[in-house]
Order: structure tokens, then C-alpha cells, then sequence
């Protein structure tokens, strides 16, 4: 038989086996602060950015302020050469010479995942629109609507906004809060399940099918 998911708090703990081994959960949980602020910071001045010019504006702007910054520095290192008489060479060769191409295998595993998500989402839409569970389809509908509501209230860019600021500071709340939070998400998910089991028990055909 198939595992089962994890349970809620067995992903968010501090003493994670193995919690070197993805950059991304040491950015989300604060463990280099200063690594951490820095990514968080340019994620926060990028949307801000694209809330208040266009993203043509956004992607120049940005390119010159690095072309600003790799022009000077060129032109710093060769007037300070040129003084000391020394031949350092090209100040970015060490980045010149690095290897940025993708392999076949690489492209081949990003190909492989994209697609397994694909199908995946493919046959989920089916599974929701086509009602082959008429309880599952019934909680799609709700989200659907409620996004509507969500929509009129908020932008994408908005939305992008306050997600990324919820990735980095609702694990470091749960972390810190994990006992209650734990504690009201199982009434919250209790409370989901008797509803649902009501509907299950009113609807005809909506009781699932015993696996």
C-alpha cells in the first residue's frame, strides 16, 4: 500500500535529517540571515519594482544598473593596472571561463519533471471537471469561487506579493508556534471532515468509493 502524506509538523522541524541538502528550506527557515535577507529583499524590491512600472521597464532598469556596475569595475581594474604597471588580466575571467551550458542529461531531467507535472495536472483537471468525485469536484467549485472574490479584491502582482512574504515568514512562525498551530489545524481538519461526511451522506453518489 502507498504511504500516506507526512504528518503536519514532520516537515518544519529545526533538527531535519539531511536539512543541508536544499538551499531552499535553509532560505525559508532564516538559517543565514544574511543570505537569506538578501534574496528576500531582492524578491521584495523586483515586485514592488513591477507594481509600479511595466516589466519591459523593469528588465531595463535592471540591466543597466548592471551594465553600470560591470562597466565601472572593468574600468576601475584596467586605470588601477595601468598605474601599477601590473597584468592581472580580465577582472571577470574566473566568470568568463565558467561553465553556465546545460547538459543533455540535465535538460532530459527538467524535461522528465515538467512533464510528470503536466500529465499530473492534466489528469487532476479531468478528474475535477468530469465529476468522477462528486465531493472533490464540489470543493473545486467552492475554491473556484472564492477566487473570485480573492480576484476582485487583489491583482496576480498583489498576490505574488503577499505569497512570497508568507514563504518566508509563516515557516518561521510554525516552527516557533508548532504545538498550537498543530492543535487548531486538527480542529479545523476535523471539523472539514464532519462537514464533508454530512454531504457524503445527503448527496446520492457522493459517497466515495471504498478503496
Amino acid at each position: 500500500s502507498e504511504e500516506g502524506p507526512p504528518a503536519p509538523g514532520s516537515l518544519y522541524r529545526n533538527d531535519t535529517v539531511g536539512q543541508d541538502a536544499n538551499p531552499a528550506i535553509d532560505l525559508l527557515y532564516w538559517r543565514d540571515i544574511k543570505q537569506t535577507g538578501i534574496v528576500f529583499g531582492s524578491f521584495l524590491l523586483l515586485l514592488f519594482s513591477l507594481t509600479q512600472f511595466s516589466v519591459v521597464s523593469v528588465v531595463a532598469y535592471l540591466a543597466l544598473a548592471a551594465l553600470s556596475a560591470t562597466i565601472s569595475f572593468r574600468i576601475y581594474k584596467s586605470v588601477l593596472q595601468a598605474v601599477q604597471k601590473t597584468d592581472e588580466g580580465h577582472p571577470f575571467k574566473a566568470y568568463l571561463e565558467l561553465e553556465i551550458t546545460l547538459s543533455q542529461e540535465q535538460i532530459q531531467k527538467y524535461t522528465d519533471c515538467l512533464q510528470f507535472y503536466v500529465n499530473s495536472t492534466l489528469k487532476e483537471l479531468r478528474r475535477l471537471f468530469l465529476v468522477q468525485d462528486l465531493v472533490d469536484s464540489l470543493k473545486f467549485a467552492v475554491l473556484m469561487w472564492l477566487l473570485t472574490y480573492v480576484g476582485a479584491l487583489f491583482n496576480g502582482l498583489t498576490l505574488l506579493l503577499m505569497a512570497v512574504v508568507s514563504m518566508f515568514t509563516l515557516p518561521v512562525v510554525y516552527v516557533k508556534h508548532q504545538a498550537q498551530i498543530d492543535q487548531y489545524l486538527g480542529l479545523v481538519r476535523t471539523h472539514i471532515n464532519a462537514v464533508v461526511a454530512k454531504i457524503q451522506a445527503k448527496i446520492p453518489g457522493a459517497k466515495r468509493h471504498a478503496e
